[in-house]
């Protein structure tokens, strides 16, 4: 057993409006929060170096955002949500492609934000840096393992930010704290600059808590004009909605139904073929092989200490056999095709995004793993399996605890998600 202790752009009214009430000086975000890196924290205004300062005005603006601690800046360590990591690796020489994009779009970077060690998680529990503080439910986790950009976008420090999700590390945060977060179609944006994860499944995602906004970064990220909503067809992927607690799907059936009034085409499908469960331990056994294989070495040679949960699920990783491996995906190439198969390019996949609301901070490690996390993951394995678009939209509350929904989109429907997302939260009876 291995040791693991140790060109200017028109802007939207909305957004217009939104800039004429922003205050115009920017200062460092408030820390009680604990969504910021210290150790190695990087802001565009106190930036030494002029690679950040963003070149042109254009449909950012004026506007604020944070990137996770996985994302190079030139001149600056990559944390990566471990003190060893950062001891360990040397300041990066290049910044980030989808960093400096936002900055030649005019939006302003107020800093790094924490994330789960190794983005190894879904809780946003940091066993070396603490958790960010939920606005949205003080006495509950954020969720991770974008924890501290989410964190920082509830609590409105920041407009948007950056995080990066492979198994759930935007989304879950999203619903958690209150917020929308996407998942885009696998590559559809460049990861280069980003700490590696599980390139299977690793994609850039961005949280909002404004829709316009929410749409207005991902026309910049994906070098793509905002759209008219495009849906034809509601599918209510009913055997998600299996897993979900009773009481949170009754507080669901609501907005459930308007969504079914809303839309003239809706039908019931079982997406699964009830193999969640199995869809699971394919996901997991990629990812787990995928990120022992890249972290393995430094392991080795640095012997660095890890926190409960993180620990233990590197040691899984590192067991995984090649047989193993191989069956995975085999398994996985079938999975992959039929559900990129599924949806027309005018038709979105409705399902819940967790199966409860956030847990209470300090639960208990395996609660968290199996009540929690492994559950989560039978949801949130899909979108990846598939490399499909996925947003989170949260609307409505669970005894003041934020709840939602999810959307899952044909490959490349990004825009007419964020379209969604727009259509939707404007939306009294949503």
């Amino acid at each position: 057993m291995l040791d693991l202790t140790h060109p200017q752009t028109q802007h939207s009214p909305r957004l217009t409006i939104i800039r004429a009430m922003r205050v115009e000086t920017k200062t460092i975000p408030n820390a009680t929060l604990g969504a910021f890196c210290e150790e190695n924290h990087v802001a565009l205004m106190h930036s030494c170096t002029h690679a950040l300062m963003h070149t042109s005005r254009g449909v950012l603006d004026g506007l604020t955002f944070a990137t996770k601690d996985v994302f190079h800046i030139a001149g600056s360590r990559t944390g990566f949500g471990n003190p060893d990591w950062i001891r360990t690796h040397s300041a990066e020489k290049t910044t980030a492609p989808v960093v400096k994009s936002l900055l030649d779009a005019g939006a302003d970077m107020l800093g790094r934000t924490l994330t789960d060690e190794l983005a190894y998680s879904l809780s946003g529990e940091n066993f070396h840096y603490g958790t960010p503080i939920n606005s949205a439910a003080p006495d509950r986790i954020p969720g991770g393992s974008s924890n501290g950009s989410a964190a920082a976008v509830s609590g409105q420090v920041v407009d948007f930010a950056l995080g990066t999700d492979c198994g759930g590390s935007v989304r879950l945060p999203a619903i958690y704290c209150g917020i929308m977060g996407i998942r885009p179609t696998h590559n559809r944006i460049t990861t280069d600059g980003v700490i590696p994860f599980a390139p299977s499944f690793d994609v850039i995602g961005w949280f909002a808590s404004d829709a316009t906004i929410f749409e207005e970064v991902g026309s910049v990220l994906l070098d793509q004009p905002a759209m008219s909503l495009d849906v034809k067809r509601l599918i209510i992927a009913k055997d998600t909605f299996s897993l979900v607690d009773s009481s949170v799907n009754e507080v669901l059936k609501p907005i459930i139904k308007s969504l079914v009034d809303k839309f003239e085409l809706t039908k019931e499908i079982n997406v699964s073929q009830d193999r969640l469960a199995h869809w699971f331990e394919i996901f997991r056994t990629i990812q787990g092989s995928e990120i022992w294989a890249n972290r393995k070495q430094w392991i080795k040679e640095f012997h660095p200490v890890f926190g409960p949960g993180i620990r233990e699920r590197l040691e899984w990783a590192s067991t995984i056999d090649s047989q193993t491996i191989s069956w995975a995906h085999s398994e996985y190439v079938e999975i992959n095709n039929y559900l990129t198969n599924l949806l027309e390019p005018d038709e979105i996949l409705c399902l819940p995004t967790s199966p409860r609301v956030a847990p209470l901070s300090g639960t208990e490690t395996n609660t968290l793993e199996i009540v929690y996390r492994t559950q989560a993951m039978n949801l949130l394995c899909i979108a990846g399996l598939g490399g499909l678009p996925q947003i989170s939209l949260p609307r409505v509350t669970q005894g003041g605890l934020p709840l939602g929904l999810s959307f899952i989109g044909a490959p490349g429907s990004d825009m007419n998600l964020l379209a969604l997302a727009v259509n939707l939260v404007s939306q009294p009876s949503f």
